[in-house]
């Protein structure tokens, strides 16, 4: 896996949505409890109750999303010592929650820093061209809509799952897949794991190609990811989706010169 911190496509604008999703999601980090987790992300039970509590609160559940109602029982953030080990303790909900919102705010939502650190460097390198491309507002809805896509897709899937989605891999997923159509032949100066890492600049489309076809393996379990959490399959459907509308953008809008 290549990690891309910059690419060769010049702007005509700029990207004033780009900068504040990214302000967005690190304020969001700040207020949650996520941020008291440290960098390897392990917290303590009591925190770990927290979290989850939070999480069943304001994150996007599939089940919730095919039922289009809330869970009957959830985290309560409080933590207690079982003969099998720690667990939270559940309850019914003491508030209202409503699903279709809840995607709305899983899409500013991280486990921590490294997941927001990763997530932000793609949106950082990507996004602005899309954005100087769609213009601000077609920009945003289309960073929605892939976030919607990405979660009611999984959710379609794993209609059982109660494992909350939080990130904005699946908006950002889209963009990805809106760039590779659109500039395939930019340049993206990548770090490369060779020994080290080795600074390459590399084209767009095997940067990206390479990343869609490594989130397709893990989705789909030809290949092992070291980690069971992450919703592979909303990156794959909003890539799909970002790619379609890049097709349909690229046929009707020329790019500009």
């Amino acid at each position: 896996m290549v990690i891309p911190v910059h690419d060769v496509n010049p702007l005509r604008r700029t990207p004033w949505v780009t900068y504040t999703l990214i302000a967005v999601n690190l304020v969001a980090l700040l207020l949650t409890p996520a941020s008291s987790v440290n960098i390897a992300g392990n917290p303590a039970p009591a925190a770990f109750c927290r979290q989850s509590a939070f999480y069943d609160r304001y994150a996007a559940i599939p089940r919730e999303l095919v039922r289009d109602r809330p869970l009957r029982l959830v985290p309560t953030g409080r933590a207690v010592v079982t003969s099998n080990g720690p667990a939270c303790v559940v309850t019914r909900p003491s508030y209202r929650k409503i699903p279709v919102l809840s995607v709305l705010f899983s899409m500013f939502l991280h486990a921590g820093w490294l997941h927001l650190l990763g997530n932000m460097l793609f949106l950082l390198v990507f996004g602005n061209n899309i954005e100087d491309r769609l213009r601000p507002a077609a920009y945003l809805l289309f960073y929605l809509a892939c976030g919607y896509v990405a979660a009611y897709g999984f959710a379609a899937a794993n209609p059982a799952s109660v494992q909350p989605l939080i990130g904005a891999s699946g908006a950002i997923s889209g963009i990805l897949g809106a760039y590779l159509v659109l500039y395939p032949r930019a340049r993206v100066w990548s770090l490369v794991p060779f020994l080290l890492f080795l600074p390459l600049r590399i084209p767009a489309w095997f940067v990206l190609g390479l990343w869609f076809v490594l989130q397709w393996a893990y989705s789909t379990g030809l290949a092992a990811s070291g980690d069971g959490s992450v919703a592979y399959l909303a990156h794959v459907l909003g890539f799909v989706f970002g790619a379609l509308a890049g097709l349909a953008l690229r046929a009707f809008s020329p790019r500009p010169r």
